[in-house]
This record gives structure tokens, C-alpha cells and sequence, in this order.
């Protein structure tokens, strides 16, 4: 690894160790942001859901379970989907805290990472 003025800098095993943790770090932020999207999407493809079941007159529904379609009370599907928005929201929650986990510990190994090798490591992305 060359510092910018051209003299060398050794990297140790823990530096290494350091490297490698940010590295996987930043693959489980990345991973987290794909799957924090898919949670939104979710939850607002099922509070649509609940939305267009106020809207209907029809005492039993049309429900998917899977790749079937059910016919079940109103009243049943309501619950249903309460449940799963409350699932949904509470998913999303645990995500966005290990989201933030993520970025707390890249930015503790960025600050010792950049203070051994300031511009000699570049651990921004492009």
C-alpha cells in the first residue's frame, strides 16, 4: 500500500482484520438498503390492500394464500391484513436498527482505518 508521498506503509494483521470487516460491512449495508425497499413496498402494498377492503360493499372476499385465492368473511381478511401490516412495520423497524448499526460501526473503522492511512486507504464509494 503507498502513502502519497511514496514511502511505504505497513499493514498489519489487525489493519487487515479491520479492512475485511468494513469490506463486509458495507456488503450488509448495501443488502440492507435492497431489502429495507422491498419492506416499504410491502407495507404500502398492504395498507393499498386495506384501503380497497373499506372500499368494497362484498361481505366475503377474495383473499391469495400463497398461489391460491380464498373466499373468506370481510372481517377475517381485515384481521388478516392488520396482522401482516403489523408484522410488515415491525420487519422494517428491525431493519432500519441494524441499518444504522451498520453505518456506527463502518464509521468507527473508517475513523481508525483513515487515521493510520489517511489518504493512503480510500474507503468512500465512487
Amino acid at each position: 500500500m503507498q502513502q502519497g508521498s511514496g514511502s511505504e506503509m505497513e499493514v498489519t494483521w489487525e489493519d487487515q482484520l479491520n479492512i475485511n470487516k468494513f469490506s463486509r460491512l458495507n456488503n450488509r449495508f448495501h443488502e440492507l438498503q435492497e431489502e429495507i425497499k422491498i419492506a416499504k413496498e410491502k407495507n404500502e402494498n398492504l395498507e393499498d390492500a386495506s384501503n380497497e377492503l373499506i372500499l368494497t360493499d362484498e361481505d366475503i372476499v377474495r383473499f391469495q394464500i400463497g398461489e391460491v385465492f380464498a373466499h373468506m368473511p370481510k372481517e377475517d381478511v381485515e384481521d388478516r391484513l392488520e396482522n401482516m401490516k403489523e408484522d410488515a412495520t415491525k420487519q422494517l423497524e428491525r431493519l432500519e436498527v441494524e441499518k444504522e448499526s451498520v453505518v456506527a460501526q463502518m464509521a468507527g473503522l473508517k475513523k481508525i482505518l483513515y487515521g493510520k492511512f489517511k489518504d493512503s486507504i480510500n474507503l468512500e464509494e465512487d
